[in-house]
């Protein structure tokens, strides 16, 4: 285990017992059981510690705190969306990954993981693999059944029926990632499920959509990413926790 990923999770337990008082306005305490079981916050509602730009040094100036929650603006949003922010200090390979998140309407944006940073990777898409979040009741183009709210992006097709909330109300949704099996949730339920690196993983993999990003899903661990896909979106009440 690096160094460094001991001396995040000695901070984060700090903040834990130390940071401000949660309200429903801010991001979620993890209470004593969930830190006994592993989780951690990567966002305290107060502070964007932690949260850089992809390939960069700093928090780009087009995500702010409002309301406790992290907020993108949008402001950045082009070709390669320039404006995508990573928590640096640690990399995760299977995990449990829960967020609270809402969207502009019209909006697109996503979650990333396994992500991998450097020179030849312009955006977290290159590698990483995406938790779709999108405005799906009022994209303003018909949307594929692959380009979906809470799939597994260009590989997994999800289903949400019965759990789509109108944009700008908060949503729910949850990555657990494991050898053995991995799954994509929204509002409580299962939209997605697949085993990584099976012969159907690998078959989508190499289905065509990806032929032109050649590392794309290649990781078997790397950073958590937001985008910033031009458009607003919040996110709020993040915490992860290794398995």
């Amino acid at each position: 285990m690096k160094k460094k990923y001991l001396v995040w999770i000695a901070l984060l337990g700090i903040g834990f017992s130390c940071g401000p008082k949660a309200t429903e306005e801010t991001a979620e305490a993890v209470v004593e059981e969930e830190k006994a079981e592993g989780w951690m916050l990567l966002f305290d509602g107060t502070s964007m510690d932690g949260w850089r730009a992809f390939n960069g040094d700093s928090t780009p100036s087009n995500w702010i705190i409002e309301d406790g929650a992290m907020k993108g603006l949008g402001a950045t949003g082009g070709e390669d969306f320039g404006g995508d922010i990573v928590f640096g200090p640690m990399e995760f390979e299977e995990f449990e990954m829960e967020f609270t998140w809402k969207i502009s309407p019209g909006g697109n944006s996503g979650v990333f993981y396994h992500v991998v940073e450097g020179p030849k990777y312009k955006a977290p898409y290159y590698t990483g693999p995406e938790y779709q979040v999108i405005d799906q009741l009022g994209f303003a183009q018909p949307l594929e059944k692959w380009q979906s709210l809470a799939g597994d992006y260009a590989m997994y097709e999800p289903d949400y029926e019965g759990v789509v909330k109108p944009a700008g109300e908060w949503n729910t949704s949850k990555i657990i990632f494991s050898l053995e099996g991995a799954s994509y949730w929204l509002n409580g339920k299962k939209t997605v499920e697949f085993v990584p690196y099976s012969e159907d993983w690998t078959a989508r993999r190499n289905s065509g959509k990806w032929n032109d990003f050649p590392d794309y899903k290649i990781a078997k661990k790397g950073l958590i990413a937001l985008q910033d896909h031009g458009d607003p979106v919040w996110f709020k009440n993040i915490k992860i926790r290794p398995l």
